[in-house]
Order: structure tokens, then sequence, then C-alpha cells
């Protein structure tokens, strides 16, 4: 799965000369979190996030009155408030790329690019969705979470063993386990028994981790 195939298209953007407020008002109509900023010639110049509008508030503990306060915020714009060194990701990146510069940047949303040029916005959101395609968050079945050695064939014999019960697999993940030399694998199945599928795997793994019906 890559970026494109997952990302928003079209992103709205807002221009580096917009008044702080004016944008917090259209982010909490568009109900969205952050804005690609973009110049005059539709290039990304920066990004600003709902967090940044609501910084450049004044702080309700200040002297100045409403009507002050409402002028001098007005005043602000965004590129006085937006991050310039802005963090991407191309259009043909692996999904989990986006979601690494996510995690190791802390941050909810990329910019996508193609060739230099703004194409899409990626967010935690399309992350989690694409999570709960990975796992058939939404399709019935026998789900199935067991530690095997981290070594070769171990989803081999787990795939046969479905096969053997003419099961079908409808997700299957791998995970981190206790110890660099185990692994996690949460394996969802159709048209099993879930007490057939127990006995046929149980010697095939260290461990039955949890099971259920879902």
């Amino acid at each position: 799965m890559l970026v494109h195939e997952r990302m928003g298209k079209h992103p709205l953007t807002v221009r580096p000369d917009a008044p702080v407020d004016a944008t917090l008002k259209r982010m909490k109509e568009e109900r969205i979190r952050r804005f690609p900023v973009v110049g005059d010639e539709g290039e990304l110049v920066g990004i600003v996030s709902q967090t940044d509008l609501l910084y450049a508030a004044p702080s309700p503990a200040t002297s100045l009155s409403v009507y002050e306060m409402h002028y001098r915020y007005s005043r602000i714009e965004v590129s006085q408030v937006m991050t310039e060194d802005v963090i991407t990701v191309e259009h043909d990146d692996p999904i989990e790329e986006a979601a690494r510069l996510m995690v190791d940047h802390r941050i909810g949303g990329l910019p996508v690019m193609r060739e230099g040029n703004l194409v899409g916005i990626i967010t935690e959101t399309d992350i989690f969705k694409a999570f709960m395609e990975l796992l058939g968050a939404r399709d019935q079945g026998v789900r199935l979470t067991v530690l095997c050695p981290d070594r070769r064939g171990e989803l081999a014999a787990l795939a046969n063993a479905v096969a053997e019960l003419g099961g079908d697999i409808i997700s299957l993940g791998t995970f981190w386990g206790e110890d660099a030399q185990s692994s996690l694998i949460t394996i969802k199945v159709a048209n099993v028994d879930k007490d057939e599928i127990v006995d046929k795997i149980k010697a095939l793994v260290l461990e039955i981790v949890d099971v259920r019906e879902v």
C-alpha cells in the first residue's frame, strides 16, 4: 500500500498572509487540524496546525481589553506562526514510511509531494484506517494471536494449517515478540471452527496468546 492510495487528495490550503483568527475559524468549520501553507505559485512554504493558531491567541491573563486582544489577534498572519521546515512524504512512498515519520517527529499529518508539487495530505486517521484494513477489523472470523519462533517457515506452516481446514485467511500481521527470538502473529480466519483451528495450530506455535470469534 502506497501513500497516494490512502491520502486525502486536493488538500485545503491557506496563504501565508491569511489572518490567524480567520484561519482558525475556517479550520473549525472544515473540521481539520492543519493547513499546508502555499505561496503565489502554489508552492509549499509551510504548514500550520490548530495548536499553532491557538498558541498565537492572547493569554486571558493579559491586561488588554477584549477589543484590544481581538484587534491584535486579527493582525497576526499565518506566516508568523507556521512551521517553515516542513516534513513531507512522497506520493509513491510506502504508507509505513509516512507512519514512521509521524511517530519519529511526533506529528499528526504530512503534506504529500509529487515532483515538488503538493498533491495531498496524509494524517494519523488515514494510518489508523489502513491499520484496520490490515487486521481485517470489519470482517468476521476467528482471530488468533500466537507466539512463534522467529525462524523461516513459520508463516507458511500456519497458512498450510488453515488451508488444510478449508479456511480463508482474512488478514495476517507480524509484531515484535517477547525477545529477538520470537514474534507475535495475529491472524484472522474465516470458514473455520474456533476449536478446530486451535487444535490444528497449537503444536506449531510456542503459545496461543489469544483466540476469539469477532
